[in-house]
């Protein structure tokens, strides 16, 4: 679950046993944002516990599960952490969108895996650019 106010960039979520997001800042990823997991929905009775970061103008926040760097591609490596720092920073320098970004990204991994997955591969990255919610959803037409 994620919360972000747009009007102040501050950012609440919580991990059910997923990997830390990463936070991109001026095209790299600068950290992973740790924190106490909180075990996935329906195992154990922990309450979940909020994680927060205050956005700068122009961050990024990849949220993704660990389908997406653990399963291998074909002929047996992983996509791994390393490897989707890489892409990410890659797609900031060449000026790329975060619409953009998270397509090529799940085209990338899916040619990798022969088009089939055994885990949960999703990803979700969130751009703030500071401002009112008018300016939340962009509809890109063809």
């Amino acid at each position: 679950m994620v919360r972000l106010d747009v009007a102040t960039g501050h950012l609440q979520w919580v991990n059910a046993g997923h990997p830390a997001p990463l936070l991109i800042r001026g095209l790299r990823v600068v950290q992973a944002l740790e924190n106490p997991g909180t075990l996935p929905v329906g195992f154990g009775d922990a309450q979940p516990q909020i994680s927060e970061q205050t956005l700068v103008r122009g961050d990024r926040i990849l949220f993704f599960t660990d389908g997406l760097v653990k399963e291998h591609e074909t002929g047996g490596e992983q996509f791994g952490e390393n490897r989707l720092i890489d892409f990410i920073e890659r797609a900031g320098r060449a000026g790329e969108g975060a619409q953009e970004t998270v397509r090529r990204l799940s085209h990338a991994l899916m040619r990798g895996r022969g088009g089939i997955t055994t885990d949960d591969a999703t990803l979700f990255l969130v751009e703030w650019r500071g401002g009112t919610a008018d300016h939340l959803a962009a509809v890109e037409t063809a």
